[in-house]
């Protein structure tokens, strides 16, 4: 069981920086395939970024590459995502999410593939 919970939303201008914290409990977080998702009100959830267990294996979705890094930090059971040159259309709601399936399983791109969800941080750039 991993519960997870995420930080560091907020309200910036566009090209500024956020950087999202998400904490796990549990004793299986280092093991774990980390991904953060983003998701717009009714719209489908949106693979962001991605990262193995070991933090050796990464991906990111096109819209965010050279602008987003996801890291992690398994002694301190938390997982990250450095946003730069924020723009508008990034405004939304972001989720991590864990798990148990192996990064080189493929599905880490694919909600489906995840066993635990955060509650979500808010995501505000203005223009």
């Amino acid at each position: 069981q991993v519960q997870l919970v995420e930080s560091g939303g907020g309200l910036v201008q566009a090209g500024g920086s956020l950087r999202l914290s998400c904490a796990a409990s549990g004793r299986t977080f280092s093991r774990s395939t980390m991904g953060w998702f983003r998701q717009a009100s009714g719209k489908e959830r949106e693979f962001v970024a991605a990262l193995s267990w070991s933090g050796g294996n990464l991906d990111y979705a096109e819209s965010v590459k050279g602008r987003f890094t996801i890291s992690r930090d398994n002694a301190k059971n938390t997982v990250y995502l450095q946003m730069n040159n924020l723009k508008p259309e990034d405004t939304t709601v972001y989720y991590c999410a864990a798990s148990g399936r192996p990064y080189y399983s493929g599905t880490y791109y694919d909600p489906i593939g995840y066993d635990y969800w955060g509650q979500g941080t808010q995501v505000t750039v203005s223009s």
